[in-house]
């Protein structure tokens, strides 16, 4: 490590780095601009969701995060250091599983990552077989090691690729579908490998269509919808964004409406003569609504409250629909 990329935070700095930054970030194809103009900033130390859904920039912008796709204007950085002029000094701090791993199909899983771990002029060969002991158990893959690769289930073979990202201590993990293949087992076994990276320091960036886990795992994400960034933020900021609403069933709509109104909310007829729906700000709870009619001795036959998940947000900012199954 440079001297330079040892000093990306000082004891009295504000806040560290970004993990990632990017300004203006364009890539054009013939024609098409397949990523038009993002400001991407991913705080060092968390775990970040990258969302949208196919076409919509998503393997592009990580490709040219990492250096393997140039790009047609703006500036990326990594780790604090200029991409791709830094590239030999940032790539051995980074990890990544990008568009499906590809493996030696003869070869054994263990052969594969030893080949792969020799490939790396920074490695260890002294320490290589516990290396790869090591990233071979945290995937679950200890049982199969010695297993030929062209025998590995679209599942193991991800998790075999999740290993060789992380045959080395790594600062920045970048992670395109993670659990592609995986089964409900699998899954989960991920998510927990997400979670003791960034436990360890370990920024985590995570490409995928699955609401479900993002939700789960992610402390921040963003929404990629036709090659532009349209939003991004903290968990908790994106939900609110997304909206709220509250939806109340009662014979005494009238009364409701009142009790709605003095909570500064703006009730709404729904389709049914019982209900009322109102927007819900982020400074009113809903156990707030409920406690509130029930002083008014408003007879409650239902109250629900909607929006604020990130499909909600999804669907407002794109307009389509998004795969929230694990």
């Amino acid at each position: 490590m440079t001297a330079e990329a040892g000093q990306d935070r000082h004891d009295d700095d504000p806040a560290p780095q970004p993990a990632v930054r990017t300004a203006s970030l364009v890539k054009v194809f013939r024609k098409q601009r397949a990523v038009d103009g993002i400001d991407l900033t991913v705080p060092r130390g968390s775990v970040f969701g990258f969302l949208g859904p196919n076409g919509s920039g998503k393997t592009t912008t990580i490709r040219m995060l990492l250096g393997l796709s140039s790009a047609t204007s703006g500036t990326i950085e990594l780790l604090g250091r200029p991409m791709p002029a830094a590239l030999h000094d940032v790539l051995p701090r980074v990890g990544a599983l990008v568009e499906g791993p590809a493996f030696y199909p003869y070869l054994s899983g263990r052969a594969n990552l030893q080949r792969f771990d020799a490939a790396d002029p920074t490695s260890d060969p002294r320490t290589r077989r516990d290396r790869v002991a090591t990233a071979l158990e945290r995937v679950g893959l200890t049982h199969a090691a010695d297993k030929k690769a062209h025998a590995y289930s679209l599942g193991m073979k991800q998790r075999l690729g999740l290993a060789n990202a992380l045959l080395a201590p790594r600062d920045l993990l970048v992670l395109d579908e993670p659990t592609n293949g995986l089964d409900p087992q699998g899954t989960r076994e991920v998510r927990n490998l997400i979670r003791s990276l960034a436990d360890d320091g370990t920024t985590v960036f995570v490409s995928s269509h699955l609401l479900a886990e993002i939700e789960q795992v992610c402390t921040h994400a963003a929404v990629m919808r036709s090659g532009r960034l349209v939003a991004q933020g903290s968990l908790d900021e994106l939900r609110a964004t997304g909206g709220r609403t509250v939806t109340v069933r009662t014979p005494d709509v009238g009364a409701a409406g009142a009790v709605l109104a003095r909570l500064g909310l703006a009730p709404r007829r729904d389709a049914g003569v019982d209900t009322l729906v109102a927007d819900l700000p982020a400074d009113v709870e809903p156990e707030a609504v409920t406690a509130a009619l029930v002083r008014a001795d408003v007879r409650v036959r239902g109250l629900s409250v909607g929006g604020g998940t990130l499909e909600d947000l999804f669907v407002a900012l794109t307009g389509e629909g998004f795969d929230v199954a694990a």
